[in-house]
């Protein structure tokens, strides 16, 4: 991009409070607050109906809250229509005109608003500069890749210089090896122009890969919001640490007390549980894949629980082989890093499963 020519638009902060919305008898949002600081790349994750896509159109102005507000740089936008809040919205179809140029797409809300021309020509110089598609100008989005009318599509947007920008799974068309390397594309952008962003995606992976923070959802609520990394170590209930990564999740209850107290997990095996740690009423036992290992039967390992287990199966997964160990009635995934010529378990094969008890979570629903 020319380095004379720019867009810049000062970051904002995103509030929402107190938002509820119902469609009929069906509450699709409920009681939602979420405060995203300026220049955030923050996501809405959850699984299809959560809530995410209609929350991010309330912020856009096409859904309108029953009860709570949404304010952008502290200013309340609730009742402004949507040409009016300063946002920019990216859809999952890209919404491009087919029958105009890439310079006349990026070109065609500019034109809406009256901008003089001079503006257009370097607005659009700008955006189609920051998303790298200066040289396809005259070309028609049909000959374009998925890849490329995605970045039309950005371009578009930005060029309104709008306070926040909206993404509403725009990854979701793209093949799997297009998909990583349009959202490096993306965070890059984001970063570059430091413009508070907001994500909407029910793939983990998008959402972890170029977020700062995520709201995970479900069912109309905002379960919890942290960093990638704060929400797979510390997942606030059962949802969470299913929803982000692999996650055994053992049923079972508390017996005894003191020394002797333990965790029965279903077909009998008792795991011992030290007394000072608090174990919420109806809690299971939850564990990630990479945070078990597996010996011969009967080693032990330091302080490690020590739990026969049978194998039931192995998959090879390149980096890391993944087993699924029998322990009582249960089954639990077991990733193990793959070394060539290393002696693997075989099914059948009788093992332990060692568990250090600092990572072990005690989660409800």
């Amino acid at each position: 991009m020319n380095a004379n020519v720019s867009l810049t638009t000062p970051a904002v902060s995103v509030a929402i409070e107190g938002v509820n919305l119902s469609y009929g008898d069906n509450h699709v949002l409920k009681d939602v607050n979420l405060a995203i600081e300026p220049g955030e790349f923050f996501a809405f994750l959850g699984p299809s109906g959560c809530g995410k896509t209609t929350l991010l159109r309330l912020i856009a102005g096409f859904n309108r809250a029953d009860t709570g507000r949404v304010a952008i740089g502290g200013q309340d936008i609730s009742g402004l229509p949507p040409w009016k809040r300063d946002v920019g919205m990216v859809f999952q179809s890209y919404a491009l005109w087919p029958h105009m140029s890439v310079r006349r797409n990026v070109a065609f809300g500019l034109e809406e608003r009256g901008v003089k021309r001079a503006e257009i020509e370097r607005r659009v110089e700008a955006a189609l500069g920051l998303v790298g598609l200066g040289h396809l100008a005259e070309r028609r989005p049909s000959q374009l890749s998925g890849g490329q009318q995605q970045r039309v599509a950005v371009a578009r947007t930005v060029a309104v210089e709008p306070k926040v920008l909206l993404l509403d799974e725009p990854l979701s068309n793209l093949d799997a090896k297009m998909r990583v390397q349009v959202r490096r594309e993306l965070r890059d952008l984001q970063q570059r122009l430091g413009l508070t962003t907001i994500f909407v995606t029910h793939d983990q992976e998008e959402a972890n890969t170029i977020c700062d923070r995520i709201a995970v959802m479900n069912d109309g609520i905002v379960q919890q919001v942290g960093t990638p990394m704060e929400l797979y170590e510390r997942p606030a209930n059962l949802f969470v640490a299913g929803f982000l990564g692999t996650a055994n999740i053992l049923n079972g209850r508390v017996l005894g007390s003191g020394a002797d107290r333990g965790f029965e997990i279903e077909g009998g095996i008792k795991l011992p549980i030290a007394a000072d740690v608090p174990i919420p009423d109806g809690a299971r036992l939850v564990f990630r894949p990479q945070h078990a290992s597996l010996s011969e039967a009967g080693a032990k390992e330091g302080d490690a629980l020590a739990i026969p287990c049978v194998i039931a199966n192995r998959e090879f997964l390149g980096a890391s082989i993944r087993y699924g160990a029998r322990i009582g009635t249960a089954e639990v995934a077991v990733d193990l890093p793959f070394q060539s010529g290393r002696d693997l378990f075989e099914i059948d094969d009788a093992a332990t499963l060692a568990l250090s008890p600092r990572s072990l979570l005690w989660l409800s629903e």
